[in-house]
């Protein structure tokens, strides 16, 4: 079994940075996993959908901006890798404990992991501090079905939350850009000063 990591908001000047941990089924319906920046919001809320609901596991996690600023957006974005395989254990762990799992998904997801059945494969150069046997790939979220599943839900959740902060801060326009260096970001930024999620270890002029 592969275990699929993949960040969202690396380029970013504002916000978090997301990444999210994916395992598959083996009969889990992959055609219409993409790379998430090659797919439409359609119908990558259509993917998230499938995943959350089938997926053998799954898990999300980030590493706030201030993180960001303080141990750079590398060592940020491992983090939040890390995090993301932390809670993809326990939200497996949690839902074993339902008697409403099938038999396909009560399988133990620990043994698996500590003893090499499962491989971690992290789209990149670099792989997160994490208990279990990881390989680094680039590229890998255009090859790895795992890797795309989680490129999708780091992407959306990311997202989302760019687009609950745009209603708090309406005059940086989160919603349309999510934070990236688009010419409308660095003017707001330089017209009313950094947000309160701005990166400001990052160069906006």
């Amino acid at each position: 079994m592969i275990c699929g990591i993949d960040e969202a908001g690396r380029g970013p000047l504002a916000g978090p940075v997301y990444a999210a941990a994916v395992i598959l089924n083996d009969d889990f319906p992959s055609g219409f996993l993409n790379d998430s920046k090659k797919l439409s919001p359609a119908k990558r809320d259509q993917a998230e959908k499938e995943i959350r609901g089938k997926a053998f596991a799954w898990g999300i996690g980030f590493a706030s901006h201030t993180e960001i600023d303080k141990i750079n957006i590398l060592q940020a974005s491992l983090l939040a890798m890390k995090r993301a395989y932390d809670d993809m254990r326990k939200r497996h762990s949690e839902l074993r404990g339902k008697e409403t799992l099938s038999s396909g998904a009560a399988r133990e997801i620990e043994p698996l992991l500590s003893d090499g059945g499962i491989t971690v494969i992290v789209d990149g150069k670099f792989t997160p501090d994490i208990n279990a046997r990881c390989q680094a790939m680039i590229k890998a979220d255009a090859q790895i079905p795992e890797v795309m599943a989680a490129s999708i839900l780091a992407k959306n959740a990311r997202d989302r939350f760019m687009e609950e902060m745009s209603l708090l801060y309406p005059q940086y326009g989160y919603e349309k850009h999510k934070g990236y260096p688009t010419k409308a970001h660095r003017e707001a930024v330089l017209k009313y000063g950094p947000s309160p999620i701005q990166r400001l270890s990052f160069n906006v002029k």
